[in-house]
């Protein structure tokens, strides 16, 4: 065969798929791009890996997230719980015993007699009858009222025969300033003449005889016994009773209840005595609307202490009668009084 019919069959070479007599030489360059490929391979391999890993990434700081919220919610829980405690309610104090109320009742009686030792009935009188006449005239009304109201009347009905004799629309006309003077006159009338026809023109000192009489109830019979005859007796009034509740002495609002109570806390030497000082101190301190507490001696011994003004110069302006500087209610209050006498009825104080 010639040379050139064996250059023709030679294939081309280069030509893919076609064996060239240059293959061994090429070799190294397939190992290269073999080489070139797997590390090519290599990257592209790493390459998820690393993109994971960024991807992955928030996944290592999951754990810290959920710390934080775990922590929050330890906070809030805490939080709830600091509250709930701030609103929780005090715990109850230990109720006072009958014992240790009684030993309070009497000291707050020991330190009355410091702060009033004073105290006396608050109505004008000259005797038993005045006496009798003026309790009856004091309901719904003060007792200055009434002072100022009586010396007119007693001057021209001076006993019991005198006034049971009367002319019914006189006496009204003369007792009109203490209110509901038409219901007064019938019942100062009434026990005038049942004094003069019953009892021979004497006001008995017997508290059965006393609550027969026309607008004489217990209360008016306890004045009468304890100031005229010096009968031993508690006179629940408005004010009595209002302190007598607010010092936990009693829970009753029933007048004979009360005073059933308080008698078998004091001895029955006290009765009269204590009734004075718990009168003078509801209407110079304590009273219904507004208690001067901050300005109250016996405040660490009540237990309703806080119901009034605390606060010590504003509680002062509360205070009333002598406490206050004003007259008192008496035109002839006794002689050892701090304060001055009540004025006639129409002067000016």
């Amino acid at each position: 065969m010639s040379k050139q019919t064996k250059a023709a069959k030679r294939p081309l070479t280069g030509e893919i798929g076609t064996p060239s007599a240059t293959d061994g030489k090429a070799a190294p360059t397939s190992g290269a791009a073999k080489k070139a490929a797997s590390e090519s391979a290599a990257l592209n391999k790493a390459a998820p890996k690393k993109a994971a890993s960024k991807k992955a990434a928030p996944k290592k700081a999951a754990p810290k997230k959920a710390t934080a919220t775990k922590a929050a919610s330890k906070e809030t829980a805490a939080t709830k719980k600091a509250a709930t405690a701030k609103v929780a309610p005090k715990k109850a104090a230990k109720p006072e015993s009958q014992l240790a109320m009684v030993r309070r009742a009497r000291k707050i009686n020991r330190e009355l007699a410091d702060v009033y030792p004073y105290a006396h009935p608050e109505l004008d009188f000259r005797n038993p009858f005045e006496l009798l006449v003026a309790t009856v005239l004091s309901a719904q009304t003060t007792d200055l009222r009434v002072n100022q109201t009586t010396p007119a009347l007693f001057a021209k009905y001076p006993t019991p025969e005198d006034l049971a004799a009367a002319v019914p629309e006189e006496v009204e006309e003369l007792i009109r300033p203490t209110g509901f003077f038409r219901a007064k006159t019938k019942s100062i009338m009434g026990l005038a003449v049942a004094l003069r026809d019953d009892f021979g023109g004497e006001v008995p000192g017997r508290l059965d005889d006393l609550v027969k009489l026309p607008g004489v109830g217990r209360k008016t019979a306890f004045v009468v016994l304890g100031n005229a005859f010096g009968v031993p007796g508690i006179t629940v009034d408005t004010h009595f009773m209002r302190l007598a509740r607010r010092w936990k002495w009693t829970e009753s609002d029933d007048p004979v209840k009360i005073e059933a109570e308080v008698a078998g806390i004091f001895p029955k030497s006290e009765w009269t005595m204590l009734s004075h000082r718990v009168i003078f101190h509801g209407r110079r301190i304590c009273h219904a609307r507004k208690p001067a507490c901050g300005a109250c001696p016996i405040a660490h011994l009540c237990p309703a202490y806080g119901e009034g003004e605390t606060d010590p110069e504003k509680a002062k302006k509360l205070l009333k009668y002598e406490k206050g500087g004003f007259p008192g209610q008496r035109l002839n209050p006794p002689p050892d009084y701090p304060g001055r006498p009540a004025p006639p009825l129409g002067a000016t104080p």
